[in-house]
């Protein structure tokens, strides 16, 4: 461990800046599919009770109609965020008819790509812009990779933490520039350590046969309807899922913010061959996607970390984080774990701070050249084979071994979660720790290794499995209605957001073709 982080954890452990460590807030975004009773992907629209998708601030979906998005507030407890989880979770099964939400992160048996339908947002030009963004996702990669759900973990530090650090530091620079090159050194560091979350908390060994279309594959089949690997810990998050020659050369290695924006300008501003053979529009017109650039727009770039900024109306993320400089990170590579209704809990949430809050104090040179192809590498490698035993990974030019690598920054890990123990004032983080411990100890433990142990022991296919992982979330959530004045606080919001969207829709001037010509222009503005 560093001399730096060794310094940083005494200095917060003074009495005037302990507290300040049990005020990180954290937000959770969970998407999930939604299935009939017999796992196959719904065709219903997005119900009318919960809202619309446009508008309602905490329930909405991602790429398909059916593919929901719960969006929790941020809270100074991860307890109490897991808690508002699971309240979107009871009210939305209290509003399906015959439909559940599919359990892992790998889809059900999807129907053809044709039939998948691409969510839906209204006549609004919002809307609209909304909806052929994700036709150009289906014309640029497919329909069926963009059924993959995952798990968002938004993490921020509080502002006087930063001026704490900043004044140990003795940097001159504006209060927003320093938290911003931070944020960037924090990103460095999870690039580096980000597999040790594949191998903890990778949660998708297997999907069902369907899914690769008949495509070429390395996989091997489990039975006639599933498809896996054996030393898998995410599949989800392996080259099976969202690939793209046009994001090949989009590898920031975070030097700086505005080295990070410029190139994201970069690619939301420069065409791209192939994109521009396929035009905007089809041959009978219709739009098929915003534009011909190697992103449609920033959202686009598919990255296991963002650094962000909460966005005013009509303002673009890049414009937000020029303007204002980054305000948390969006961790994007957990699986959800199918073992678990909400597909986290309380342990590795409180994992994720001491490793966020790690990597956010630790020495963070900027990546080297080799290093930055070592981090990815080194990622690759264990969604694939990450619980393979002797598995070595590369570490400044030499190998070491996962197991001792991931003991190392454990250890780190430990002393960065025993502060944040002693500012709670109880063992909470240390708790979590010992269980990452153990799976490092004995992968036999780790989600990847008791999906197969499951799959195996009951011989169900990888979709049964989930089926039936699937009910019983459902009953879990069903089992406990919510209080009346819960239920009828989210019937008010589900009804306040179709009006939002009603009002949206009849305040439009702007024809479609001039509102993307504007939305295009403002990132110059």
């Amino acid at each position: 461990m560093s001399d730096l982080l060794s310094h940083r954890l005494a200095l917060l452990a003074e009495q005037t800046n302990l507290p300040l460590l049990s005020q990180c807030l954290h937000g959770i975004e969970r998407e999930c599919l939604r299935v009939d009773a017999h796992g196959q992907l719904a065709h219903s629209p997005h119900p009318r009770a919960l809202g619309s998708a446009l508008t309602h601030p905490q329930i909405t979906t991602d790429y398909s109609e059916a593919l929901l998005e719960f969006i929790t507030g941020t809270d100074q407890d991860p307890r109490n965020t897991l808690a508002e989880l699971e309240t979107i979770h009871r009210f939305t099964y209290a509003k399906l008819d015959g439909e559940f939400l599919w359990s892992p992160s790998m889809p059900c048996p999807l129907p053809d790509e044709a039939d998948i339908p691409i969510a839906e947002y209204g006549s609004s030009n919002v809307g609209r812009l909304k909806h052929v963004y994700r036709q150009g996702l289906a014309l640029r990669y497919g329909k069926t990779m963009q059924c993959i759900a995952g798990i968002h973990y938004n993490f921020s530090l509080p502002e006087q933490l930063w001026a704490v650090l900043q004044a140990d530091d003795g940097d001159p620079r504006s209060a927003q520039d320093y938290r911003s090159s931070r944020y960037i050194s924090l990103i460095r560091n999870f690039r580096r350590h980000s597999w040790l979350l594949m191998y903890l908390f990778g949660a998708s060994p297997a999907l069902d046969a369907g899914f690769l279309r008949g495509r070429a594959h390395q996989l091997e089949s489990l039975d006639e309807h599933t498809l896996y690997l054996p030393w898998a810990t995410s599949l989800r998050m392996s080259d099976l899922g969202y690939q793209n020659n046009a994001q090949a050369g989009l590898t920031p290695c975070y030097d700086d913010l505005p080295s990070y924006t410029e190139s994201l300008y970069h690619a939301v501003s420069t065409p791209y061959p192939e994109y521009v053979a396929l035009g905007t529009k089809d041959a009978a017109g219709n739009w098929q996607q915003l534009n011909t650039n190697v992103l449609q727009i920033e959202n686009e770039y598919y990255s296991n970390i963002r650094p962000k900024r909460v966005t005013a109306v009509g303002e673009r993320p890049l414009q937000a984080l020029r303007a204002r400089g980054i305000q948390y990170i969006e961790v994007r590579c957990l699986d959800i774990n199918p073992f678990l209704p909400l597909g986290i809990d309380l342990g590795e949430a409180r994992f994720l701070d001491a490793f966020l809050l790690f990597c956010a104090l630790d020495d963070s040179p900027c990546l080297a050249e080799g290093e930055c192809g070592a981090a990815t590498d080194n990622f690759l490698k264990v969604v694939k084979e990450g619980r393979r035993p002797g598995l070595e990974l590369r570490r400044r030019g030499e190998s070491v071994p996962l197991t001792v690598w991931a003991g190392e920054l454990l250890d780190g890990i430990g002393r960065v979660a025993a502060l944040l123990d002693r500012s709670h004032g109880d063992a909470r983080h240390a708790e979590a720790l010992a269980e990452q411990r153990a799976k490092v100890a004995d992968s036999r433990l780790t989600p990847s290794a008791r999906v197969l142990d499951e799959l195996r022991r009951s011989g169900e296919s990888f979709s049964r499995f989930a089926m039936r992982q699937t009910l019983r979330h459902a009953e879990h959530f069903r089992a406990k209605p919510l209080a009346a004045e819960v239920l009828a606080g989210f019937e008010a919001a589900a009804r306040q957001s179709l009006e939002q969207q009603a009002a949206t829709e009849a305040a439009d001037r702007l024809d479609f073709d001039s509102f993307v010509a504007d939305y295009q222009r403002s990132l110059d503005a």
